[in-house]
């Protein structure tokens, strides 16, 4: 299979532009720029330069900001078929956040100016974006709900729930962070973290294998995220 032909199958496969035609996608695979980042290295910085968005191809990028103290507040994490750093590309604004690759990182990387041409050319391209923008806005929001308004218990809980829904596996997630990253992206400290996951467990809500986890009552956690 040539290299055309491959980036148009990645690209069929991604959150953005699932189900569009060969054509639209060629469009897209034609103006995507490839970069690598090894492990630990910077993507951007808060308040650079937001001149395009980022779409995974292999990798795990973290999405964070700093305090002025220097507290790190993780945002999100992206894996393979997911993008990020799009609203800045779209509004012209600075990153509002900073980025780094925590493995080994394969990115396609779509220039801000180039990209909005092919969409005033093509703006059915845009018609799976907005849904998709949409729902990171929703995700964004409740986890601003959820860091402001929910005890640490709540937060674990919809953070649970939402890691089954993303999956696609109801009754079971798996964990691919450390529980030191999912305590800062929880807003609270690993060891707050560790007694939580410990009362989960005594009340039967989940059970802990490893990094495995499988929500035994996930009625019941839903109602713990409400709270």
């Amino acid at each position: 299979m040539s290299q055309p032909s491959q980036q148009r199958d990645f690209l069929a496969n991604t959150q953005l532009w699932r189900g569009l035609p060969d054509e639209q996608l060629d469009a897209i695979a034609t103006i995507a720029i490839a970069k690598s980042y090894h492990k630990g290295e910077v993507i951007f910085v808060e308040g650079e330069e937001g001149n395009g968005f980022f779409v995974v191809k292999s990798g795990r990028v973290k999405v964070f900001k700093l305090s002025a103290e220097g507290k790190e507040q993780i945002l999100e994490f992206f894996g393979a078929g997911e993008h990020f750093a799009e609203v800045p590309a779209f509004d012209g604004e600075c990153f509002p956040a900073s980025a780094t690759a925590l493995e080994k990182t394969e990115l396609l990387f779509f220039e801000r100016t180039t990209f909005l041409a092919l969409l005033a050319q093509q703006p059915k391209i845009a018609i799976n974006m907005l849904a998709i923008f949409a729902r990171h806005l929703r995700r964004f929001a409740r986890l601003i709900e959820d860091l402001s308004l929910k005890e640490v218990p709540g937060r674990l809980a919809a953070y649970l729930l939402y890691l089954s829904e993303r999956s696609e596996h109801l009754e079971q997630v798996e964990l691919d962070i450390t529980k030191t990253q999912l305590a800062s992206l929880l807003g609270t400290i690993p060891e707050t973290l560790s007694r939580v996951f410990a009362k989960l467990s005594q009340e039967e809500l989940i059970s802990i294998n490893g990094s495995r986890i499988r929500l035994l009552n996930p009625e019941g956690l839903r109602i713990l995220s409400d709270r």
